[in-house]
């Protein structure tokens, strides 16, 4: 498909508003950062409520990360195929909450740690669980919220 030309620079048709890059993306990333802040919190409130013990198989990291991609897989049906939620509420708890939440990053730290530490049965286990873990989470939360929510209009 091509586009008409407009005689215009960069095509614009007469009468179109050229919306400023700003402020279009300033909500965006505002709401990214007050949901990443927040997801964050709620992660270091996680790890001061189940700390992890050295050198053993980080549980708390684990769970954390399973439980936001569970959420997540309920998130995306809700907001993809039950509510036409405002275009601010992906970024902000899905990116924003539930990325500042979950810690793939700290999930690279703790498996060369215990690679590290000489613990690598452990840091196999880890490596292999953590990514089969969360994407068996989110598959199963969005079967399960599919499932309910199927269940509610019949």
């Amino acid at each position: 498909m091509t586009v008409p030309k407009t005689g215009r620079p960069g095509g614009l048709r007469a009468g179109v508003p050229r919306r400023s890059g700003w402020r279009t993306q300033a909500p965006v990333v505002a709401v990214v950062a007050l949901g990443g802040g927040t997801g964050a919190a709620a992660r270091y409130a996680a790890s001061l409520w189940w700390p992890a013990q050295s050198g053993a198989f980080p549980w708390t990291t684990f769970g954390v990360n399973v439980a936001g991609c569970a959420v997540i897989g309920v998130f995306m049906v809700v907001i993809t195929e039950v509510w036409t939620a405002h275009r601010l509420v992906r970024p902000f708890f899905g990116t924003g909450v539930l990325g500042g939440f979950t810690t793939f990053s700290t999930y690279a730290v703790d498996t060369r740690t215990l690679f590290a530490d000489g613990r690598v049965p452990t840091g196999l286990a880890y490596l292999a669980a953590t990514p089969l873990a969360a994407l068996t989470a989110v598959w199963l939360a969005a079967w399960a919220a599919r499932r309910v929510l199927k269940w509610r209009q019949s």
